[in-house]
């Protein structure tokens, strides 16, 4: 059959939106289900994990490990079984129709099911400066790009679990990390943010929020404003680093899957969407937890659901 474009349309009985941790184990278990599952990677291979230096609370690992190591264990396991693996981007989806359709740069694909494990991407501050100045001191990524600032003074722009590892993680290469926080108190869990504290290197500016990113070929300082007095300052730094959050990969699906007021997809305990043989797992649709195990547990749910779908499916 061919698409629109006049190329051949691939027929697969599960497709896989997504090389996250949740893809991975998805494509696990359904390729030891012998459901041969296509896994389309993204553009991120082995997802936001694998821009993570340490990860330490993953089971079987005392040490930690690497992201990019695990996820490319991850990987290597699942090929194992038989997962096909194509280095590409889903453009579209039609899931008003059986089998679905789901359109790449380089491919049409008809599947008779579907597990959405497309993640969340880091929120931009959406300031002045910011875009003209990414890649050039602005970054979402410390482990990408730490490195490029050794010796110099840096800042993180948040508050939780991921500002504040990646701060500690920064004081490896920097001379200092300022964290600025439009609260007084970190979201951190206690472990790290002890971890925060004791480090001499990292400072803090409390109650404030970063409204201006200023440099003309890269970053020299940012404008912040005190939430409570108005007050406005320059702080001076080499390069700012966002960690505000994450925003689920999602629109390709709104007004075909039911999503919460926040773009997550809305699943449940079955790992099911609003659409049957449609699945999600992972940060799409988990916007409390995102962890690389709970990630990974809703894949493995997932892949499990997808196989007891497609074998009513068979029977019927």
């Amino acid at each position: 059959m061919a698409g629109k474009n006049g190329n051949e349309i691939e027929k697969r009985n599960l497709l896989i939106l997504g090389s996250g941790p949740a893809g991975w184990s998805a494509a696990l278990y359904s390729a030891r289900a012998d459901l041969s599952p296509l896994v389309l990677t993204g553009m991120t291979l082995h997802g936001q994990a694998s821009t993570t230096h340490a990860i330490e609370n993953y089971p079987g690992f005392p040490e930690g490990v690497g992201g990019t190591e695990l996820g490319e264990l991850f990987q290597a396991q699942a090929e194992r079984f038989g997962t096909e693996i194509v280095i590409d981007t889903a453009t579209e989806v039609d899931l008003s129709k059986k089998p679905f359709r789901i359109k790449t740069y380089g491919k049409e694909y008809e599947a008779k099911s579907l597990i959405i494990s497309t993640g969340a991407d880091p929120k931009k501050l959406g300031v002045p400066g910011e875009k003209d100045l990414t890649g050039r001191g602005v970054s979402y990524c410390a482990t990408c790009d730490g490195w490029f600032f050794k010796e110099k003074d840096i800042v993180i722009v948040g508050g939780g679990d991921s500002a504040v590892e990646e701060g500690i993680f920064l004081t490896r290469f920097v001379n200092s990390v300022t964290i600025i926080h439009r609260r007084d108190e970190l979201r951190a869990g206690a472990i790290l943010q002890n971890r925060a504290f004791n480090n001499p290197k990292i400072k803090f500016i409390w109650d404030s929020v970063v409204t201006e990113i200023i440099g003309e070929n890269g970053v020299e300082a940012v404008r912040i404003k005190n939430v409570k007095t108005g007050q406005e300052t320059n702080h001076e730094t080499n390069a700012v680093f966002v960690a505000i959050g994450h925003r689920p990969n999602s629109e390709m699906f709104v007004g075909q899957l039911e999503l919460d007021e926040r773009g997550y997809i809305v699943i449940n305990q079955n790992m099911e969407t609003s659409v049957p043989g449609v699945f999600a797992a992972g940060e799409i649709a988990d916007p409390d937890y995102r962890q690389v195990i709970t990630s990974a547990g809703m894949g493995a749910a997932a892949a499990i659901q997808a196989t007891r779908y497609l074998e009513n499916v068979e029977e019927d």
